[in-house]
């Protein structure tokens, strides 16, 4: 579990905001670091202060924007947070609306803190348990030295999130459909950094690795899905293709 969790509360109603901030204002782990009674006002920290908060709690009816348009804007806008809607609302439509966009709990007011307090613990425990999980020795060195070979340079940031990338999605093939909504968030989090930024660090280290590592090498693995003198593969082609010579074919690994 994280040794801190940051959350960015949003709520119209002012006395929520301050009973869960006396609630968490001793907590071990979880800190409310940012809050605001604005839709609007919102919206701007979940976009412009991303390294600073690792949880959005949210009401769904407030001022100016309501909490419809921020999942529609965060969605539109490739943020990708755990979020945790509080509201009055229990309408089924409205329900599976929200639903759509990816949200972690829903809870209804009135509610009690301590509940909020096992919901936002509860999304980190499931993280805790996903990361925390032995890893096969014999794929994570496979990986690592396809990764040399290729040429991506270890002491690039880059480097350790697209290593995560093909081992979760050597062990989960599903990952295909879900590389933005579930690999970059997964990573990030992991690492307490944005998806937005491990999806440019990935691009980069690919990059790298198009310009300097080994041809031969190069049209083996990735001759059939992209051209490579015309264009590099993308974040996906790239992970995926790797991902599948390595369950597929072990040739593919220079031990």
């Amino acid at each position: 579990m994280k040794n801190n969790i940051r959350v960015l509360l949003i709520d119209d109603n002012e006395n929520v905001i301050k009973l869960v901030k006396e609630h968490f204002s001793s907590h071990a782990v979880i800190n409310i670091v940012l809050s605001t009674t604005d839709g609007e006002e919102g919206y701007k920290l979940i976009k412009e202060r991303q390294a600073d908060y690792d949880v959005i709690v949210m009401d769904l009816i407030m001022p100016n924007k309501d909490g419809l348009s921020i999942l529609e804007d965060m969605k539109r806008d490739n943020i990708f947070k755990k979020v945790i809607v509080l509201t009055s609302y229990n309408e089924d439509s409205t329900v599976r609306l929200v639903s759509e966009y990816g949200i972690n709990y829903y809870m209804l007011k009135p509610f009690n803190v301590k509940d909020l307090e096992k919901r936002i613990l509860n999304i980190y425990e499931v993280k805790r348990k996903e990361f925390s999980a032995p890893k096969d020795q014999k794929i994570e060195l496979n990986i690592t030295k396809l990764l040399h070979s290729l040429g991506i340079p270890s002491h690039i940031k880059g480097y350790q999130y697209i290593r995560d990338g093909i081992y979760m999605m050597y062990k989960k093939p599903s990952l295909i459909g879900g590389i933005t909504k579930e690999l970059y968030p997964e990573i990030a989090h992991h690492y307490s950094t944005t998806s937005s930024r491990v999806e440019r660090a990935i691009r980069h280290a690919i990059e790298v690795s198009w310009n300097r590592g080994d041809y031969d090498l190069m049209e083996e693995i990735f001759g059939h899905s992209v051209d490579y003198d015309r264009a590099k593969p993308t974040n996906s082609e790239f992970i995926a293709t790797v991902a599948d010579k390595l369950r597929l074919d072990d040739k593919f690994v220079k031990l």
